[in-house]
C-alpha cells in the first residue's frame, strides 16, 4: 500500500488529516502506528483552532523523526531541519495556495456558523483528502531530494 493510499484510508476510517499523514509515515523513522495517532491527534483542524493545516504539521513531524535536531550542540543539524520544513511548506503553497486550514477550506472552524458550512458543504470529505494527497506526495518529494 502506498503512503498515499495508507492516509487516505485512515483518514476515511475516522482519523484527522494529521494523524493521516503522520501515520503513514512514521513507522519508517521508528514510531509506531498507535503512537504516532495519538501524537497527531490535536494538530487536526489547524491544531483544532483553524490555523497551519493538520496535513501540513502530520509532514512536518514526520521530517522531524527523519531530520530532527537533537544534538545541542549541533548548529548545522539544526538549520538543515529549518531548511527542509521550508522547503516543504514551500512546495506545499505552490501546490495549494496556502499552508493555513481556514484559509484551504474557506471557512473558520472555530466560528460555529462557519463550521456548519464546512459540514453542510462537506469540505472535510471532498477538500481534506485532497490535501492529504498534496502533503504525502510533497513529503515523498521532499524526503526524496534531501536523502
Amino acid at each position: 500500500m502506498s503512503k498515499t493510499e495508507k492516509a487516505l484510508e485512515l483518514f476515511s476510517n475516522n482519523f484527522n488529516c494529521s494523524q493521516a499523514v503522520f501515520a503513514a509515515f512514521a513507522p519508517d523513522f521508528g514510531i509506531d502506528e498507535e503512537l504516532a495517532l495519538r501524537l497527531a491527534t490535536s494538530f487536526g483542524g489547524g491544531a483544532r483552532n483553524g490555523e497551519m493545516c493538520g496535513a501540513v504539521s502530520g509532514a512536518l513531524m514526520a521530517l522531524g523523526l527523519k531530520y530532527g535536531h537533537y544534538q545541542s550542540e549541533n548548529n548545522e543539524q539544526k538549520s538543515r531541519a529549518y531548511d527542509i520544513a521550508v522547503e516543504f511548506t514551500k512546495r506545499f503553497k505552490e501546490a495549494n495556495k496556502f499552508i493555513v486550514c481556514r484559509d484551504l477550506l474557506g471557512y473558520d472552524l472555530t466560528i460555529p456558523e462557519d463550521m456548519a458550512c464546512i459540514k453542510e458543504k462537506n469540505l472535510f470529505k471532498d477538500i481534506c483528502p485532497n490535501l492529504i494527497r498534496s502533503a504525502v506526495e510533497v513529503l515523498e518529494g521532499v524526503l526524496a531530494d534531501f536523502n
